[in-house]
């Protein structure tokens, strides 16, 4: 049962990650500096994955794309959530990263057994606490990279009229 669902598990997220790779990949060179709420959506989701995968979680968290924290109640315009990119990365970047973390996903996802489905991955101070089993912080991950690759798909849709087609399922690694 356990090898059914990490076959399972890797098919529906590897698509997942597939998907932001399309998006990102279809995303012209020459607008990646110009229209950065492109870049601001898919460096969000590529820290985010990466976050997530982070298991168990200790408080550190050392990213392939370098973000400084912003202070607490400040927004900066663009930037989703509190973790802001040190600059733009390029598209080369970006990808690479994202390759990393795939396979991090990957790695993962292969060696789950139940004992480490049965931890968990906690954050956050208590009135603000994300404390999910392992398979949880999984599904809430990979629904969180299929919701950021719609809105960049919706976005090469709008500027391009185009956008990548869909992604039944991953490649095995």
């Amino acid at each position: 049962m356990l090898d059914i669902l990490k076959h399972s598990l890797w098919s529906q997220f590897g698509a997942s990650i597939d998907s932001l790779k399309n998006a990102i990949e279809m995303w012209p060179e020459e607008y990646w500096y110009t229209d950065t709420q492109f870049f601001y959506i898919s460096y969000h989701c590529l820290i985010m994955l990466d976050y997530y995968l982070t298991i168990p979680y200790t408080g550190e968290f050392p990213s392939t794309l370098p973000f400084t924290f912003s202070k607490p109640g400040v927004q900066i315009e663009g930037v989703l959530g509190d973790m802001v990119p040190n600059r733009i990365y390029s598209k080369f970047e970006m990808l690479a990263s994202l390759d990393t973390t795939r396979k991090k996903c990957w790695d993962f996802i292969e060696s789950l057994t139940v004992e480490k489905m049965n931890e968990r991955w906690i954050e956050g101070p208590e009135e603000y606490d994300m404390n999910y089993a392992v398979p949880e912080i999984l599904f809430y991950n990979m629904r969180h990279v299929q919701h950021h690759a719609a809105q960049l798909n919706m976005i090469l849709r709008q500027k391009l009229d185009q956008s990548p087609g869909w992604v039944f399922q991953a490649d095995r690694s």
